[in-house]
């Protein structure tokens, strides 16, 4: 079978365009002839189906955090119950930051999440800078730690009990990295039937905790649930880092919303997509604690690195092995799920001016939006080769938070501002102010207790501000720099074999 070629003519910007019946004409050619009626445009198309939904929302949630977290959940808390009541606390928290943007998709149905809402309620500049500190700092972490742990686990069963030299972890971590970005590069199609299956493979690897736990309370092993609530008393300043670590294992709920254009009936889809998610999260996460402390102290968790191995190892046996590769797969889900939505971001910051317009193109034949999925590699092996990871989230935490906080505040305000709006999708208002309350209160708290950090962070956040009045509001930019970016746009769009979205038909 003959794949149809490319064909592409120069738009009044000075860009190439193009659709998929015809081929590329010389340089200096003759622009090619209008193509026939019905040909396919280049456009990100709907095939996000509600299972899809579904899995991109568990399989992006459940990564590494909760067989990581629960030590750092613990250490803050002092005792088993007050661990036990945050991971539910936790959970109602992010259902009902959740519930809120389901609102906010159903109302504006615009990919992007945090992105759109905050450029639609507070204007461009709060929104660029929210684009900013995720294209540069936020998001090429996140997705280098969440990689590091699938390094770690892929490695694990050949190196135990040995300690696994960390050069071999990076160099898997950067070929699972790339794995990934080949993956959302070629198909949207395939993206997500490997998300759905690496979704089955994390409730998997969370049943295998939770069966042998439900086990041993039959067996009556409660011994770590008594006297729950005793032991060192929660400080002031361990409940927010609680909440933080807690709300780290959840987090991933938002990310439907970052490809709302392409779900299939969105104002039906997303908040049952969303509900379904996050009510099947929840129990999973309050079930693997408790399945913990059936088998595991509270001083011996603290002592693990890693809970859910040290869990197999005590109950399974030699099937202990399976943990470390189900865990794996759980982190490559993540990565997967988490590229997949946050290229969409930068797809739609592109559209509306605020990112180079490369990465608001289209691939001709694979339909996905190509350069706002490769724009991270780079970054991102960047982030993996040089220095502390955890450190640079921990600066960049609150600005998540922040600017999730500040886009379910941006319902409340839409509510009175607009009340017209139209509304699939309603929620009563002390949800989406509860929830923002919280993030603003833990934003709030972390500047007093850790105010290093957290003003690094707020130092590495402001930087957007100049570079919004630099790249995007001064317009009398040198002729000789125009000049210089149409041409990279061009050559790149050749090399990828991209197109704009729009005028498609017009060819």
């Amino acid at each position: 079978m003959v794949r149809k070629p490319v064909v592409a003519t120069i738009s009044k910007g000075g860009y190439l365009q193009g659709n998929v019946h015809g081929r590329l004409p010389a340089r200096g050619g003759k622009e090619p002839p209008p193509a026939a009626a019905g040909q396919e445009r280049v456009v990100l198309k709907k095939k996000i189906t509600l299972l899809r939904g579904i899995s991109i929302i568990i399989g992006t949630i459940i990564g590494a955090g909760i067989f990581i977290s629960p030590k750092g959940v613990l250490q803050n808390t002092g005792s088993v119950g007050m661990s036990l009541s945050v991971w539910t606390a936790c959970g109602i928290l992010s259902l009902f930051g959740a519930l809120s943007y389901a609102e906010l998709g159903t109302s504006i149905k615009k990919s992007g999440g945090h992105y759109t809402y905050i450029l639609e309620v507070f204007g461009p500049l709060l929104a660029f800078v929210r684009v900013w500190v995720e294209l540069l700092i936020i998001r090429p972490a996140a997705t280098a730690v969440i990689s590091l742990a699938f390094g770690r686990y892929v490695l694990e069963p050949f190196f135990m009990p040995c300690e696994i030299p960390e050069l071999a972890i990076k160099l898997i971590t950067a070929v699972g990295i790339t794995l990934v970005m080949v993956l959302n590069s070629m198909s949207v199609s395939w993206s997500a039937r490997i998300q759905i299956f690496l979704t089955f493979c994390k409730l998997t690897a969370i049943l295998i905790i939770i069966v042998p736990g439900v086990i041993q309370l039959i067996k009556g092993q409660t011994q770590h649930f008594k006297d729950a609530f005793s032991g060192r008393d929660a400080s002031i300043m361990g409940l927010p880092l609680a909440f933080y670590y807690g709300m780290y294992a959840y987090a991933g709920w938002f990310y439907l919303n970052f490809v709302t254009e392409e779900v299939e009936n969105p104002e039906k889809t997303v908040p049952l997509a969303i509900c379904i998610s996050m009510v099947i999260v929840t129990i999973c996460y309050v079930l693997t604690n408790v399945a913990y402390f059936t088998t595991i102290s509270a001083e011996e968790l603290l002592l693990s690195n890693a809970v859910a191995v040290t869990f197999a190892e005590r109950l399974l046996g030699n099937f202990s092995l399976a943990v470390p590769i189900f865990v794996a797969l759980s982190c490559f889900g993540s990565m997967n799920g988490g590229v997949f939505a946050v290229s969409r971001l930068f797809y739609v910051a592109s559209r509306e001016g605020h990112l180079p317009e490369i990465l608001s193109m289209i691939h001709v034949r694979k339909h996905t939006p190509l350069p706002a999925v490769i724009v991270l590699h780079p970054l991102t092996m960047i982030m993996l080769f040089s220095g502390d990871l955890y450190s640079l989230l921990n600066f960049l935490s609150f600005a998540r938070w922040f600017f999730i906080g500040l886009a379910v505040a941006g319902l409340i305000y839409l509510r009175y501002k607009r009340p017209d709006m139209h509304r699939p999708f309603k929620v009563p208002l002390f949800i989406p102010a509860l929830f923002s309350f919280t993030c603003f209160f833990m934003v709030a708290l972390s500047l007093y207790s850790d105010p290093f950090s957290t003003g690094i962070g707020f130092v590495i956040t402001l930087t957007g501000v100049p570079a919004y009045y630099l790249f995007v509001i001064w317009d009398k930019k040198p002729n000789w720099f125009r000049r210089t970016s149409d041409m990279i746009t061009r050559t790149l769009q050749i090399i990828l074999e991209v197109v704009p979205e729009e005028d498609c038909q017009k060819l």
